[in-house]
């Protein structure tokens, strides 16, 4: 497996923003993983001479502005080339990733493009449960929240049908890659806890050896016990190595790096797994 950073807030040697968007080729699949907060995936991608009108999947994380913006870009982008839908992606991704997640104070956090003009541009697969996108690669669906340190934050203010609820981000789930050596686990912010979605990991894939954790691990600013207990966790899990970068800060990655063997990620950065 392939996994190219084409937007990351960090940079190297590309343009960078608040976002992340992931090219994941794995076998013969294309799988692009978020896109970011505009339309920079698509320029990062040009300037690394990266195809995107071939993809097999479009996968998100969770439906955050961060994550989502650059959607209506690519589908302006293939218009701009005539891809007829049959020939675009098929998304992945919750249930409640498209869902409107505006504040009380009018701000909207989630996706200007709706799931009524999704299902009009791409096939469609909103989904809680498990998704094999090929024989090693899996979206771990809706994400069970089982430790207690992480995972309880939430949005206050936001608007639905049923009135103003506190979003606690339900959507919010990641992929794991089976490789020889242990299991590639791939997050776009980790707002359901990154040690909840790495157990997960394990018990759909029936593997307890973790090679590497790449993306965003939702420590901005944590809580003491937060961070600790992540640290904890993974300092007794010990993966091979661990690649965090949005929506991570320095006082964390400073902390995770004296427990595991972290290393630098950003825009244009290349990991790749047997």
């Amino acid at each position: 497996m392939k996994l190219t950073v084409l937007v990351d807030n960090n940079a190297q040697g590309l343009c960078g923003e608040w976002g992340l968007s992931f090219l994941i080729e794995e076998g013969d699949k294309k799988i692009l993983f978020d896109v970011g907060e505009s339309d920079l995936f698509l320029h990062n991608a040009l300037r690394l001479k990266e195809d995107l009108l071939d993809l097999d999947y479009l996968v998100f994380s969770h439906g955050h502005h961060d994550h989502t913006r650059g959607l209506q870009p690519l589908i302006d982008y293939y218009n701009k080339h005539e891809l007829a839908v049959p020939q675009r992606p098929g998304v992945v991704a919750h249930p409640e990733a498209f869902c409107s997640r505006k504040r009380s104070n009018g701000i909207e956090m989630g996706p200007l493009v709706t799931e009524a003009e999704l299902k009009e541009n791409f096939s469609v697969n909103l989904n809680s449960e498990p998704v094999w996108l090929t024989e090693k690669l899996v979206f771990l669906g809706e994400i069970a929240r089982n430790n207690h340190f992480e995972g309880q934050d939430f949005f206050p203010g936001i608007e639905t049908a049923q009135g103003i609820i506190d979003d606690y981000v339900i959507d919010d789930t990641g992929l794991a890659y089976m490789s020889p050596a242990g299991l590639v686990v791939i997050v776009g912010c980790s707002h359901s806890g990154i040690c909840n979605i790495v157990e997960q990991a394990k018990e759909i894939c029936g593997e307890e050896r973790i090679f590497d954790i790449v993306g965003g691990f939702h420590l901005i600013k944590p809580r003491t016990e937060v961070l600790e207990e992540t640290c904890k966790y993974l300092k007794d899990l010990q993966p091979e190595v661990l690649h965090t970068c949005h929506c991570t800060d320095l006082k964390s990655k400073i902390a995770l790096a004296g427990v595991t063997n972290l290393e630098e990620i950003g825009t244009g950065s290349v990991l790749e797994y047997e």
